[in-house]
């Protein structure tokens, strides 16, 4: 009896035979390689997604200028605008235009044609929901037509070692636009955040089959486009006032690098019972939570009151070690007294008011300790010794709200409440 497949030309082989490693190349953008692993991967699918107007277009255009000037080929191909308005784009941010190869179409038979034709290194898809294929009946952007054009480019990367970079958009709570299967079939998956009122983006690998997805890229979005920032920190305290109330400096983790952020907290009266909760760049839910637990384990009520709370600078605080920092801040605005100027807070708060740890802990701390700042409150159990750095333990919310009020008192000079 014949096996079935017996006649297959496909080859078997041990991992241990093949001894070639993923080639990978840089993109010329040092955020952008830091987020991807090393750079791009020859054969490899890319999905960059975020919002409209957060800077996808800008930040591929760049992508592409850095490769011109290391001598890759590189081809874009454009659905949404014009080769008009993308030279318009290009002359702005100071690309490389006399080497920009470009294509405005939606036909992905078209698309292919002219990847076969130029031989790229690097092919860019903006956007992938305009593209078209001609043998099936439903409209661009449909999730029969996303799903085609999208498995027919990456069964193209993979046959001609082609990178391939697909620019997708993002539905209103934030996920990728079309199938789920879109995510699944491309090798990474690159997220760009941030608020688009503010200057700061966020480059996040959501998935990464050639590289961690712990490390963020760090934008702020100028004149000239995207420029990469060196010191997110140093950045994003700036402009900090000290001796403010409802101001508390939280140290995040972004991948495995290390930001401070400065957590502002307003309270004002409220006209009951509309009373307003406007969280920016924090969680509305975490933020609900933690008004709660300040109520029922601290006595602070806010029941009559407005409260605004914000990350400074456009930043979006995702992680719940910002809890003990966020219950600081809004007990300070609270009350009209400012915290230590030269203390940072880090911990998760339970529904039970205690003080959880978090991860990372010693590359937070040192952060802090690098921006100048002499003390830190920490969950307790935290087993870390950073120089110039007083570590203060605390357990639960109501210790630590005592030890805010204790240390504010000191510095205004009045006894301690």
């Amino acid at each position: 009896m014949t096996a079935v497949g017996s006649t297959s030309a496909v080859k078997v082989t041990t991992l241990g035979d093949n001894q070639s490693d993923v080639e990978r190349f840089s993109t010329g953008l040092i955020e952008v390689d830091r987020v991807l692993g090393g750079g791009l991967v020859l054969g490899g699918v890319s999905l960059l997604a975020g919002e409209p107007g957060i800077g996808k277009s800008t930040l591929v255009l760049q992508l592409i200028d850095g490769l011109l000037r290391s001598n890759r080929r590189a081809l874009l191909i454009t659905g949404e605008e014009s080769i008009g308005q993308v030279a318009l784009r290009a002359a702005r941010l100071g690309v490389e235009r006399d080497r920009l190869r470009a294509a405005a179409t939606a036909s992905l038979a078209d698309v292919l044609a002219l990847a076969a034709a130029e031989q790229p290194d690097v092919l860019v898809v903006d956007s992938v929901q305009t593209l078209e294929n001609a043998e099936r009946d439903q409209s661009p952007g449909s999730v029969v037509q996303v799903r085609e054009c999208a498995s027919a480019l990456v069964r193209y990367a993979k046959v001609s070692g082609t990178s391939v970079i697909l620019v997708g958009h993002v539905t209103k709570d934030g996920t990728v636009a079309g199938p789920k299967t879109l995510e699944h079939i491309v090798d990474s998956v690159l997220a760009l955040e941030g608020e688009r009122t503010g200057t700061v983006r966020l480059l996040r690998a959501t998935k990464n089959r050639f590289g961690s997805c712990d490390e963020t890229g760090v934008f702020t979005m100028g004149e000239r486009g995207l420029e990469a920032v060196g010191d997110p920190s140093a950045m994003l305290l700036a402009d900090r006032r000290t001796g403010v109330s409802g101001s508390v400096v939280f140290c995040g983790l972004e991948g495995t690098r290390p930001v401070l952020v400065e957590i502002q907290s307003l309270v004002a009266e409220g006209s009951p019972p509309n009373i307003r909760r406007v969280p920016i760049g924090v969680d509305a839910r975490r933020l609900a939570l933690l008004v709660g637990v300040l109520h029922s384990r601290a006595g602070l009520d806010l029941s009559k009151r407005d409260l605004f709370v914000a990350a400074a600078g456009g930043f979006v605080i995702r992680e719940p070690a910002a809890d003990l920092p966020l219950c600081l801040a809004i007990h300070s605005a609270a009350r009209g007294q400012a915290v230590a100027e030269d203390l940072v807070a880090i911990g998760e708060v339970g529904l039970g008011g205690e003080i959880r740890r978090v991860p990372g802990l010693p590359r937070r701390l040192a952060e802090a300790a690098r921006l100048g700042f002499r003390r830190a409150l920490v969950p307790r159990g935290t087993k870390s010794a950073v120089p110039a750095l007083e570590v203060i333990e605390v357990t639960d919310v109501g210790h630590a709200l005592h030890f805010e009020l204790d240390e504010g008192a000191a510095n205004l000079g009045l006894p301690s409440p």
